[in-house]
């Protein structure tokens, strides 16, 4: 790893003046989406604004705004496959790192910004919700090896020596070039956690007949014990995700009842989500032979072409166990020994053959690969020659899990099953967050979190 030294500048000092604090937190949740890139030449071009699916604001946040930003992972440090979340006022870290395919040193910074549980900005000032700085430099980089496709590898953790939160709830991770936060590079949410209550939840098949072959519903109780809890109906806000999608996220239930100290949610037609299906999945670990779901692979002195199998869709296919990481990628290189430095990048073709283009909206690919949200970069383009959608993605060497996802127009919930179908005994991966906003302050605290799995009764 080199570490260059920080540069001499005064920008960290000048974030002391209201004014940029201010500037950071109205500027923390603007969500820009890529370009579309030709698949036969490197993306130099910087994103632009797409809003036809910024309506719901839990879209905002997850974004790349720069087109030579890839592979961008965040996760609590240690732990691959695990969201970004940390207990407050503990050891663990998140840990952030990207690739920028300019393959240069840049000068890269980073600041966080509090945010409400609707993931707007919180009335907090810096001051409020940070200890230390407000800004830092992005010092840890490293250049690829023995790559078609060159890149500069850079990584940050938070918390660190210089930067510590000091409440809890949803926050916004700022990457942008030269101290200047309105020249954005990427956004990622993460949370910080005071698990003061406690959860007790399950998640099964559908109560009622209509669903029961291809929803799933989760049942409920908050257990506030010493925890004050004045008014539960306005004070505590629930959200309910499957998977880490925030598109098709359960955001306004209220407790059917009040028994104690315990909040019972057995709602059973709010708390429903499509059953869904197992995720696709390809295999670019090694690029010297073929892997499951591979077809083809072709080389160039610049770059790689791997051409998947054409997928069919399963609509109304009888339901199939698959082990599958529900849309996560990891990245691996079975040819090297450096999966962060020596896996190579290559264009990934996709292929859904479909007697007709779909009229009413798009076809994307869905899953951590896209960043869970539906952009130009993630829409698929129908060839009415050979009478299929199609796409290819720049991705680096690993292993990942896809889905192919209708977005209708107009819409910002996104409908799997028209092509995936739904099934109530789908394995999928849910996530309750707790937030409580206590009267007389201005922000959310996230008071509780708990994890389910489908298939562990």
């Amino acid at each position: 790893m080199h570490t260059p030294r920080p540069l001499l500048r005064p920008a960290r000092f000048r974030l002391i003046l209201s004014g940029i604090f201010l500037l950071l937190s109205a500027v923390a949740c603007t969500a820009v989406s890529p370009l579309r890139h030709s698949p036969v030449e490197k993306p130099d071009q910087a994103g632009e604004t797409n809003n036809k699916n910024i309506k719901d604001f839990f879209l905002y946040g997850d974004f790349i705004h720069k087109n030579n930003v890839h592979t961008v992972l965040f996760n609590r440090k240690g732990f691959e496959l695990a969201p970004p979340i940390i207990r407050l006022h503990s050891a663990e870290v998140v840990e952030l790192r990207f690739d920028d395919l300019d393959a240069d040193y840049k000068n890269y910074y980073f600041t966080v910004v509090h945010c409400n549980a609707d993931w707007q900005p919180s009335e907090l000032s810096p001051f409020e919700y940070l200890d230390g700085f407000f800004e830092e430099q992005v010092t840890s980089y490293a250049r690829s090896i023995n790559t078609r496709v060159p890149y500069s590898h850079y990584s940050l953790e938070f918390p660190n020596a210089s930067m510590q939160p000091r409440v809890s709830g949803n926050y916004l991770l700022k990457v942008y070039l030269d101290g200047d936060p309105e020249n954005l590079v990427l956004t990622r949410r993460f949370m910080v956690l005071e698990q003061l209550v406690q959860i007790d939840a399950s998640v099964g098949m559908a109560n009622l007949v209509t669903y029961r072959d291809t929803k799933q519903q989760i049942s409920m109780e908050i257990h506030t014990g010493g925890y004050p809890v004045s008014n539960p109906q306005q004070d505590l806000r629930v959200v309910m995700t499957q998977n880490g999608r925030w598109d098709n996220a359960i955001t306004k239930l209220r407790p059917r009842s009040i028994i104690g100290n315990r909040l019972v949610y057995d709602h059973e037609d709010q708390a429903l989500f499509d059953g869904g299906n197992e995720f696709r999945r390809f295999d670019t670990r090694t690029l010297r032979f073929l892997t499951e779901r591979v077809a083809e692979i072709n080389s160039s002195v610049r770059h790689w072409d791997v051409f998947l199998l054409p997928d069919q869709r399963r609509t109304f296919r009888r339901y199939s166990s698959d082990n599958d990481i529900n849309g996560r990628f990891t990245i691996r290189n079975q040819d090297g020994r450096n999966d962060m430095l020596e896996s190579d990048y290559a264009w990934v073709h996709f292929s859904l053959p479909m007697d007709a283009p779909l009229a009413s909206g798009g076809l994307y690919i869905m899953g951590e690969l896209t960043h869970w949200h539906f952009s130009d970069a993630g829409q698929m383009s129908y060839n009415y020659v050979e009478k299929k959608y199609e796409i290819s993605l720049l991705l680096k060497q690993g292993y990942y899990n896809y889905l192919y996802a209708f977005l209708e127009e107009g819409e910002t919930r996104a409908d799997t099953g028209f092509i995936e179908g739904n099934h109530s005994i789908t394995e999928n991966d849910y996530s309750i967050y707790v937030y409580h906003r206590q009267p007389g302050t201005v922000y959310d605290r996230l008071i509780g979190i708990t994890h389910l799995n489908s298939s562990v009764q």
